[in-house]
């Protein structure tokens, strides 16, 4: 009999729907047909207006004012307070969003955010449906204590610091898994590296290559970072180094880094449905601090040049990636320049170093180990498929 499963995120960041996607992808790569896997926004969906509108406004607040962010992050951000305020929330709210599990009649429900679980939790204690509730905490280093409810059966984290702030909260070791961020299953086998892939993907095989990524919508500094590259890596009539360029969704962004004339090879690209070969391809990655593709990067051996990050949740990361030493943070284009050409030059055993390290600390089959303990919260359910 098929079971129901149910995936609760809201669209606050692309993240949490990356996570919930790659979740159910893990499910159907493992035991194919026998769970049905839905994936909702909560929020946005169930919650009255106007109380619906505020997750748009994480957007403009983390991009356009991110001190103001920053703020409301460290106002909430203790346990009594998160606790306190969350569970008055559950309380005005929690009934609005029953009709979600009343229409889905889920035999096992999955939090992907950190704002669903006190609403969740209350909602199902007042319908009396007793089933399984398990956490994922999407965030790398830095996590907002709301993560974390006491009544969870599980709760899957994806670092030794997401861990400290588990006990924390005073959830129970019994409670608590530590298997890394759940990553597309495609990361679980990445590509062999080796020049066969570069010139399938259209690369200078000999080359080194730094991979400039954006996020899904291609936002930050990619352009300028782009244009500091181009510059330096090309001195005294050499090329020392590749680009592969992703803009995502971004067509602004494509068709300005098409249109330009570069000194160096490049690859512009829109969106891509094959990141773990491009990732694969390339010797480095300059992005923003989302703990979705550093986790990725890290599956690939991939060291990590970061280039910003959203305050509050995305903090933790930049200590997080320089601390484990595989990578850096330059929050100016010229500055990531400098150092990146340098990788590929005079500093290429740092680089190697870093790739080791790299290797090391990812979790490519975090994805598979998380759905596995959440199939076996139901009981009879059929062995996993080979992978």
């Amino acid at each position: 009999m098929t079971k129901r499963i149910l995936i609760l995120m809201s669209k606050t960041g692309g993240g949490h729907r990356a996570s919930a996607e790659a979740l159910k992808a893990g499910f159907a790569q493992l035991y194919g047909d026998a769970f049905e896997v839905e994936i909702i926004d909560l929020l946005m969906d169930y919650l009255p207006w106007p109380v619906r509108e505020l997750p748009k406004s994480y957007s403009f607040l983390a991009g356009t004012t991110p001190w103001l962010w920053r703020l409301l992050f460290q106002a909430t951000d203790e346990q009594i307070t998160a606790a306190t305020l969350n569970r008055m929330a559950a309380r005005v709210l929690g009934q609005s969003i029953a009709p979600a599990f009343t229409r889905y009649q889920p035999d096992l429900v999955i939090s992907v955010h950190p704002l669903v679980q006190y609403l969740s939790m209350r909602a199902l204690k007042v319908m009396r449906l007793r089933i399984p509730f398990v956490t994922v905490v999407t965030d790398l280093a830095t996590v907002h204590p709301a993560w974390f409810h006491p009544r969870a059966n599980l709760c899957f984290i994806p670092s030794q610091e997401v861990y400290a702030a588990a006990r924390k909260a005073r959830l129970t070791p019994e409670q608590i898994r530590l298997y890394g961020l759940p990553i597309r299953p495609m990361f679980a086998t990445p590509p062999q590296r080796g020049p066969e892939l570069r010139a399938r993907l259209q690369m200078n095989p000999d080359l080194p290559a730094a991979l400039l990524v954006g996020g899904g919508e291609g936002i930050g500094k990619v352009a300028s970072i782009a244009h500091a590259l181009d510059a330096h890596l090309r001195a005294d009539g050499k090329q020392l180094g590749q680009m592969v360029i992703i803009c995502g969704s971004n067509r602004k962004l494509y068709d300005e880094m098409s249109a330009r004339k570069w000194s160096v090879p490049v690859r512009v690209l829109g969106y891509v449905d094959n990141m773990a070969e491009w990732m694969a391809a390339c010797d480095c990655i300059v992005t923003k601090a989302g703990p979705g593709t550093i986790a990725e990067a890290l599956t690939c051996g991939l060291p990590i040049m970061l280039s910003g990050f959203i305050p509050g949740q995305e903090e933790g990361n930049v200590p997080y990636v320089i601390n484990h030493q595989v990578g850096a943070y330059r929050p100016e284009p010229e500055d990531i320049a400098r150092l990146v050409t340098r990788w590929f030059g005079p500093e290429r055993g740092e680089l190697a170093r870093m790739a080791a390290n790299a290797r090391q600390l990812g979790n490519p089959r975090a994805t598979f180990h998380i759905v596995e303990d959440i199939a076996a919260l139901l009981g009879d359910v059929p062995p996993s498929l080979a992978t």
